[in-house]
């Protein structure tokens, strides 16, 4: 019994400064020119990270070869080292190491632009229109539990993610807050399965 969206989690397109792209536009061109040049890192076969990629690859028409690792951090270094090219990170974990300069952003996976990333366009506007991908926290309760407890769930947790101090926290770690009622979140369920299990199935990917 599904009753409320949280937050979601999207995600950020960074390349190592070795990759002659300084946008999305142009990562697709040389990705074309250069068939097979490019790979991507992930946290691991099947995860969010690894399916951003392949969506990434069917939608825009280029081909990445993926490469998996065991966590986010050990990912993250390789395309640092210049060992991968690419990744779909994370916006905390990939942001100081944009800052530093170690990786460029070329855009993030939300349909809008994020407060904390203000010139970094989605990657929808910046060249794959309609690409659009993040990981999302949700609440739900057991099967069966009564609709007037699922509804004063939903007010009360709206409330706090409502607060001022819970959406600065959320900004904080490149998240964006989302309250839904238990009906919408129920569709939204639904509708992730749906649109996910086709992008599994055409990618081949599973869970390591």
């Amino acid at each position: 019994a599904h009753v409320t969206n949280v937050a979601s989690y999207p995600l950020l397109l960074v390349v190592n400064p070795s990759v002659p792209a300084k946008s999305v536009a142009e990562l697709i061109a040389f990705g074309k020119a250069h068939p097979g040049d490019l790979t991507f890192a992930s946290a691991g076969t099947g995860g969010g990270a690894h399916l951003a990629g392949e969506l990434f690859k069917s939608m825009a028409g280029v081909d990445f070869l993926h490469i998996p690792y065991k966590g986010t951090g050990p990912a993250l270094v390789a395309v640092i080292a210049d060992q991968v090219k690419l990744m779909f990170a994370g916006v905390s974990a990939a942001m100081p190491f944009v800052t530093e300069g170690k990786l460029r952003a070329l855009g993030i996976s939300s349909s809008t632009r994020l407060k904390v990333l203000p010139d970094t366009p989605t990657i929808a506007e910046a060249g794959v229109p309609g690409y659009e991908i993040s990981s999302w926290l949700g609440i739900s309760a057991p099967a069966g539990t009564p609709a007037p407890v699922i509804k004063t769930l939903n007010a009360a947790i709206a409330k706090v993610v409502e607060s001022p101090a819970f959406r600065e926290h959320l900004a904080a770690d490149g998240a964006v807050p989302q309250v839904t009622s238990p009906a919408a979140f129920t569709k939204y369920v639904e509708t992730e399965v749906s649109r996910w299990a086709k992008v599994i199935k055409a990618s081949g990917a599973k869970l390591d």
